[in-house]
């Protein structure tokens, strides 16, 4: 049995606030040490359950945060940027039977620990088929495509309750309980880590290969804080104006959407302006 471990930052335990997750401050310095402990309590698990094989995907930022020395020996790390399907990268090989969104956090425009959905601001909604979306919604969907179930969740709790709604039968941890976008009542690493591990020995009985789901065609929306934003994402082959601050683009797979997702974001986070946004 082989897992893979798509690891997001903002979920973590802990972690409230910008500068917790922002490569090169004192407080990211700090926080990934408690990311590393969730992440590498996840990876216990499933290997208590059974796994053969763990490989942790680098999911946040500079995609590369977590720190390799303090992770099981057993495990491997794929880290780095430009990566195909960047935040579940890994799952298009045919081997993986079972995925965890660990360190997950909800989407652009809801509530939420540090709620965005790849741009930390600048994108004010997202919305797959009519649906608001957050990552694990989008990432949920590319991983179907490729047979393989999402078998656990971590994050807040409101990242717990979206994960409902696109992974229902998943085990879910909350690391801490939302008050605000900046503030969270959190549990302690110790606690954290004994429950996450339980959990995903738990969810290592869930990674069953499934066939195929071809959920296509997918029309992604994208509203954003601006208007010239919604301009720079023209550029993107595809994507139109729905709206003065709205942008949309259909695929026929989620392998396509989520790297159209990736070019429009990229080009709108080169659109950004220091001062004005």
């Amino acid at each position: 049995m082989k897992i893979l471990i798509s690891a997001d930052m903002e979920g973590a335990t802990g972690v409230t606030w910008p500068a917790d997750v922002l490569p090169g401050t004192p407080q990211w310095e700090r926080c990934r040490g408690l990311f590393t402990s969730d992440v590498n309590a996840a990876a216990l698990g499933f290997f208590d359950g059974g796994a053969d094989d763990v490989l942790i995907n680098e999911a946040h930022w500079s995609m590369r945060n977590l720190l390799l020395e303090r992770l099981d020996e057993r495990v491997e790390m794929l880290t780095g940027r430009h990566k195909s399907l960047s935040m579940v990268e890994g799952v298009q090989h045919g081997d993986v039977d079972g995925v965890a969104f660990v360190g997950y956090h909800t989407g652009a425009g809801t509530e939420g620990v540090l709620a965005h959905t790849y741009l930390a601001n600048s994108i004010t909604g997202v919305w797959l088929n009519g649906t608001r979306a957050s990552e694990g919604l989008l990432n949920a969907h590319v991983v179907a495509e490729y047979g393989v179930p999402v078998v656990l969740v971590t994050g807040d709790d409101l990242t717990c309750a979206d994960a409902e709604g696109y992974a229902p039968g998943a085990q879910k941890v909350a690391v801490k309980d939302h008050v605000s976008r900046y503030a969270a009542v959190c549990r302690t690493p110790a606690r954290t880590a004994a429950d996450i591990r339980a959990a995903a020995k738990v969810a290592a009985g869930l990674a069953v290969r499934q066939d195929p789901v071809q959920g296509g065609p997918f029309t992604v929306e994208l509203e954003f804080d601006a208007e010239h934003l919604a301009m720079a994402a023209t550029v993107v082959p595809g994507a139109e104006r729905t709206g003065e601050r709205r942008v949309a683009y259909t695929s026929g797979t989620m392998y396509d959407g989520i790297r159209t997702f990736k070019a429009v974001t990229t080009i709108v986070s080169a659109a950004v302006e220091e001062q004005y946004g």
